[in-house]
């Protein structure tokens, strides 16, 4: 019992901190997180079911304009898992060439 809790934690810690390009649908609109970098936040919701919180940072990228819940994004930026189901971050460039660029596809518009 004890190796595969083991194997299950390494399994996360492999995927934590990975590039994740998918799309789904907004299921909930959040309200911006304005502590720190502000973020534009909202709950996306997979095609497998799943769902994802995405946090789009606004001090870097422009902000995802007439978004509402029930509307299609494509996204790519880096996954965290969590209890909820993860989220997705760095949705954006990074002007310091740390992280790979993410960028949220929306109505014809990429933003990155």
């Amino acid at each position: 019992m004890k190796k595969i809790v083991l194997i299950l934690l390494i399994s996360l810690e492999i995927f934590a901190g990975s590039v994740m390009c998918d799309s789904g649908n907004v299921t909930k609109l959040l309200s911006d997180d304005m502590t720190g970098s502000r973020h534009q936040r909202f709950i996306v919701k997979l095609a497998s079911g799943k769902t994802l919180l995405i946090a789009h940072n606004i001090d870097i990228a422009p902000k995802v304009s007439s978004l509402t819940e029930g509307s299609f994004i494509k996204f790519c930026g880096e996954y965290e898992s969590n209890a909820k189901g993860g989220v997705v971050h760095w949705t954006h460039h990074d002007p310091h060439n740390r992280h790979v660029n993410g960028w949220i596809e929306y109505n014809g518009h990429k933003y990155e």
